[in-house]
């Protein structure tokens, strides 16, 4: 019985283990095929969760479309840049086991600051911060982006432990400035679901984002723990699709040629504003658009001088540049008779004068034409009292004005034409109170240039996607009117070439050498925000030419306006703003190789003695043969001139002396030559500043000569204009 006690005591302990062990396996067992048959643990997705933990998924980042000109020349892109990322993880080691993070915090603070534009104590302290906060890795902010390859070639060769580059992408502009307001610029935004991409701020990368932003792929795989790529795991790629490239009317080679025109023009005039635009007048593409201030697209350095598009956003009182539509209104009319006559100087409207710029003096009785040629504001008030008010409103509307064009741009103005008083539709006429914008101007202007056809400007030639080849847009000329006939067209193009040719004219800065120009200048005053009037002085104007080449068929229309130029002594207003018009226009015709016109044959005038012959009778005689012959002195019979026995081309000077009192005559415009030729004949002391035609004298014109008082004659590299920029233009007086 003893025994027995003792054998079962002896026993209990191994059943109570059988029994421990037993219920333990059974627990195990139960739990493995719970795992098996459910896939769950505590609720968790097990599969989930090692595939949370091996799996890894990697963007692949859409390339933003490019921007591109007519002629597929890169103006936006996106490219390579690099980022630096600087890995804390300390179970971050090579295959050999060394550090493959930042071991070494104040020496990677140091060799980064001698090659990045960060200081070496903000360095440390984003490392210290993230080593601190356990982070797996830290960047640097903006001054970590963008990194160029040849520095991030030169950090690679030192081998610092833990620091890597990310490719990254990052807009970029290649031409600098280069109609920035019109391309605008992208910078990277972060999105809902984290990723960063360019998104457009201003122009056309932001009028087009949505064209312009591609769509972001990724590519799934697996990884071990110690983060290698495991090549048996599953990998699935989803590819990028890239954004459309938009091709633009823009010409780079005119753009250029626009731009440093503009650049050397500012620099040298440091004008408040200034602006210009070229244009196809047979399809209203614009080749090329800039406007100053401007900025980098890639700094943005200037951006906060000048926001807006002024060409598209913004409106101004026009001036004399305007008194080509109304030339064209009237002609239309049948109301223009350049050989008829009127007198100028003041015109009457409900006792309010309106004066010619010549502060009213006007010049006589003069024809029409040689009025259009002056730029004679009361000539356009009685044009306009010929057509009719309400005849001359609906030419207003039918050019276009007080409407937006819909030019392919955002945020366009409309204008506003101020014609609802007597002296309002006065003013309007010849460009002043009403407001327009310089798309306004272009688009009227292909009108005349056009044979009556008024084309739409735009900007956007078509839009192509890269993935397809397709093309998803595609720009066309659209007319968007015809406010006058082709004849009318031709005869206002005829008109207004001689405001470039005559010796009246004031367009005479803008010839070019081998083209004929049809156009018209401009000096608009600008209202004072302060006061309410027009700012006086005279370099508060709107100095502004239009013209088109050639002018019996015009492939080019190009429009400069400069606003408050630093003006010299004997400059004008027309100065600055030909220092632009003439090289764009001119490189642009040859660039686009339209062949100048033919020059004619000089012919060769023989010149005889004329001493003793009546002085006005010759004068008649050469003038006929195309000798520019200048009588000198106010007597009938010839008692000297300025050459014989020889030969002078037509337009060549010549000058008679007369036995008469010698007064001294208007130099203006006449080359150092023939300003010698005239101080040596009439025994004056001359003494002679600058090159080119003269500008300026010290002796006033008509005064009698003296032999005690010398001659200062200032020359400029343009003929000066006597007439509309040499004062106010829109003078009215009350």
């Amino acid at each position: 019985m003893n025994t027995a006690l003792k054998m079962i005591k002896k026993n209990w302990g191994a059943y109570l283990l059988f029994l421990v062990f037993g219920a333990l396996f059974f627990i195990l067992l139960t739990r493995f095929l719970t795992l098996q048959i459910t896939g769950e643990a505590e609720g968790r997705d097990l599969a989930a969760q090692a595939e949370a933990q091996y799996a890894r998924e990697r963007t692949l980042e859409a390339e933003r479309g490019k921007i591109v000109d007519r002629n597929g020349e890169v103006i936006a892109e996106d490219t390579s840049a690099y980022k630096i990322v600087a890995v804390l993880n300390e179970e971050m080691k090579t295959s050999a086991g060394d550090p493959n993070y930042v071991a070494d915090p104040e020496k990677t603070a140091r060799i980064l600051s001698e090659h990045l534009s960060i200081e070496e104590a903000e360095i440390l302290e984003t490392l210290e911060q993230g080593i601190e906060n356990e982070r797996f890795q830290v960047e640097f902010g903006a001054e970590g982006k963008d990194i160029p390859l040849e520095i991030k070639s030169a950090l690679e060769e030192l081998e610092l432990p833990g620091i890597f580059f990310l490719e990254d992408l990052k807009r970029f502009y290649p031409n600098g400035i280069f109609s920035s307001h019109l391309i605008g610029f992208a910078r990277p935004e972060e999105q809902e679901d984290g990723t960063v991409d360019a998104v457009g701020q201003m122009g056309i990368e932001k009028n087009l984002n949505e064209y312009l932003q591609g769509e972001n792929g990724k590519m799934e795989y697996e990884v071990d723990a110690r983060e290698f790529f495991l090549p048996s795991g599953e990998e699935t790629i989803q590819k990028a699709e890239d954004g459309n490239d938009v091709y633009l009317t823009l010409d780079k080679k005119v753009q250029t040629f626009l731009e440093d025109a503009m650049s050397q023009v500012a620099e040298e005039y440091s004008p408040e504003k200034m602006y210009g635009i070229v244009a196809d007048p047979k399809t209203g593409e614009i080749l090329a658009m800039s406007q100053r201030p401007t900025f980098d697209p890639d700094s943005r350095e200037g951006l906060s001088d000048n926001w807006y598009n002024q060409i598209v956003e913004s409106t101004f009182e026009p001036g004399s540049t305007f008194k080509a539509f109304s030339l064209a209104a009237a002609v239309e009319e049948d109301k223009f008779n350049p050989n008829a006559t009127y007198q100028s100087g003041t015109y009457d409207v409900l006792g309010t004068q309106i004066g010619d710029h010549n502060n009213g003096a006007g010049w006589g009785e003069i024809s029409y034409l040689e009025g259009v040629q002056r730029s004679s504001n009361v000539a356009f008030a009685k044009l306009l009292e010929l057509m009719g008010e309400d005849r001359y409103e609906n030419y207003l509307e039918a050019f276009g004005f007080g409407s937006p064009t819909g030019i392919d741009l955002p945020n366009e103005a409309a204008g506003n034409i101020l014609y609802n008083w007597p002296i309002e539709k006065v003013t309007t006429v010849f460009g002043q109170g009403t407001t327009v914008t310089p798309l306004q101007m272009i688009q009227a202007q292909t009108a005349i240039a056009n044979d009556g056809k008024m084309m739409k400007p735009f900007v956007i030639s078509k839009i192509v996607d890269p993935n397809t080849k397709k093309t998803v847009h595609q720009g066309e000329p659209e007319v968007s009117g015809e406010p006058i006939s082709s004849q009318t067209a031709a005869k206002v193009r005829e008109y207004l070439a001689t405001t470039v040719t005559s010796e009246d004219g004031t367009g005479q800065p803008f010839k070019i050498p081998g083209y004929e120009v049809s156009g018209k200048s401009g000096t608009a005053q600008i209202p004072d925000s302060t006061t309410g009037k027009y700012m006086q002085g005279r370099e508060n104007y709107l100095f502004s030419f239009m013209g088109m080449a050639p002018a019996d068929d015009p492939e080019l229309i190009v429009y400069v306006a400069i606003q408050q130029p630093s003006l010299g002594d004997t400059e004008i207003g027309s100065d600055p703003v030909s220092k632009v018009f003439n090289p764009v226009m001119m490189n642009s015709l040859k660039y686009l190789n339209i062949e100048p016109a033919e020059a004619p044959t000089a012919k060769a005038v023989p010149i005889k003695e004329y001493e003793g012959e009546n002085a006005e009778k010759v004068q008649k005689d050469l003038v006929k043969q195309g000798i520019d012959t200048v009588i000198l002195g106010n007597g009938k019979t010839i008692i000297g001139q300025s050459s014989s026995d020889t030969s002078l081309l037509a337009g060549e000077k010549f000058i008679l002396l007369t036995d008469g009192e010698l007064t001294i005559p208007d130099v203006s415009g006449w080359s150092v030559r023939d300003v010698i030729k005239m101080a040596s004949l009439a025994k004056l002391e001359l003494s002679t500043a600058g090159s080119g035609y003269a500008k300026k004298q010290s002796i006033k014109p008509d005064t009698p000569i003296s032999e005690d008082e010398p001659l200062i004659v200032s020359f400029g590299t343009n003929q000066p204009q006597q007439n509309e920029e040499s004062t106010e233009e829109d003078l009215i007086q009350d």
